[in-house]
């Protein structure tokens, strides 16, 4: 039986590191996983030297979790504390990148517990909707939650949370966070005249994502949720690889254009290490709403299919309604507007199945409120 680097990690992620429950593959402590043709899978654990002895456990454990795993022959799971010159300490080191992909720089962000992508393969699928909404499910659960628009040629969070004017100017060049319905939100859209053209070159898009996540006083969050920009190019590239990113979510509409691009979402992140969450089905059906029925006009059922075909989680599927379209128009998102209604379940339940999946939480089950020493 054939053993990929998905079921080790897969493995892994119950393995946990500390007494938040931070996993081994979201610690950014983990190198990359080798599998050699004789089914031996070998890795090592980043830590400092002082650390030896608290993490040996770990590595125990690790090792065990691994070798259950139907098909793996051996497994060589050692402690290491042997990084790159200027590389940021193991406690604030982001995962090690993939086979041939570059190296990650990112350090931890101080106080955010998990930085969640949501990401497309291209645009005009409701990403930025469904990000917003997600993230108002997560706060709706008792998190605290923040939203970062990363989406530099066309940002939408000022839209979508109603919110206008520029943030405030802390100590420094830090700025203040906007906040709405609970969340701590940063766009560049606070930053720029609204109908200002962003014709920047991808430097100046990394520079700027680069800042809106590094110098924002984010405070205490345990879910950052960066609505990342369509595509899979510089601006993603720099996100995958310089943020200590616990996770991504591909969001998709059904139809088999979609879907491809998609695919290559998928495929970015994981070139880069970053683990796969779990795939939503955006405008699964169009509800009518003079007679309730459903029609499935972008088809139905294929962000579900090929998320099983690539062996990722399915967080579930999001109805094409004028309630979700207005209320996003109107800067008033469903999930904090009518919270009780059916397209916020949806979401709702979309955000306790992410969670569940991020720290290995029942799903259903409230979400502790996170205390960050």
């Amino acid at each position: 039986m054939a053993i990929t680097r998905d079921d080790v990690l897969k493995a892994l992620s119950t393995v946990t590191v500390d007494r938040g429950g931070t996993t081994l593959p979201g610690s950014g402590r983990l190198s990359p996983v080798v599998i050699d043709p004789g089914n031996r899978v070998m890795f090592s654990i980043l830590i400092d030297p002082s650390e030896a002895e608290r993490f040996e456990p770990v590595r125990r454990e690790a090792e065990g979790r691994v070798l259950a795993l139907p098909g793996v022959s051996s497994v060589l799971a050692s402690l290491t504390s042997e990084r790159a010159p200027n590389a940021p300490s193991p406690g604030g080191a982001p995962r090690p990148p993939g086979p041939g992909a570059p190296p990650r720089q990112g350090n931890a962000l101080p106080g955010v517990r998990h930085i969640v992508a949501v990401a497309s393969g291209k645009g005009g699928v409701g990403k930025s909707t469904t990000a917003c909404n997600l993230a108002l499910g997560l706060s709706a659960q008792g998190l605290r939650v923040g939203l970062l628009d990363a989406d530099i040629y066309g940002p939408s969070v000022p839209k979508l949370l109603g919110l206008s004017g520029k943030p405030r100017v802390l100590e420094g060049k830090t700025l203040e966070p906007m906040q709405a319905y609970g969340l701590k939100a940063m766009s560049i859209g606070f930053l720029i005249e609204p109908e200002s053209a962003m014709i920047w070159r991808g430097p100046m898009v990394q520079s700027a994502i680069t800042q809106m996540l590094r110098d924002v006083a984010w405070g205490e969050l345990d879910v950052l949720v960066v609505d990342m920009p369509p595509g899979t190019g510089d601006a993603q590239l720099t996100m995958a690889q310089a943020t200590p990113l616990s996770g991504a979510v591909i969001v998709s509409t059904p139809q088999d254009l979609a879907l491809i691009d998609a695919r290559r979402g998928v495929t970015m992140f994981r070139k880069v290490s970053v683990p796969i969450l779990g795939v939503i089905e955006n405008m699964a059906t169009f509800i009518c709403p003079n007679c309730g029925a459903a029609s499935a006009i972008f088809g139905h059922g294929g962000a579900r299919q090929e998320a099983e075909r690539l062996e990722v989680p399915f967080l579930g599927e999001i109805p094409l309604t004028m309630a979700i379209r207005e209320t996003s128009d109107a800067g008033r998102p469903v999930v904090a507007t009518d919270p009780d209604g059916p397209q916020a379940k949806v979401y709702r339940e979309i955000a306790q199945k992410l969670w569940g999946n991020l720290t290995g939480a029942p799903a259903g089950r409230a979400a502790p409120r996170i205390v960050i020493e």
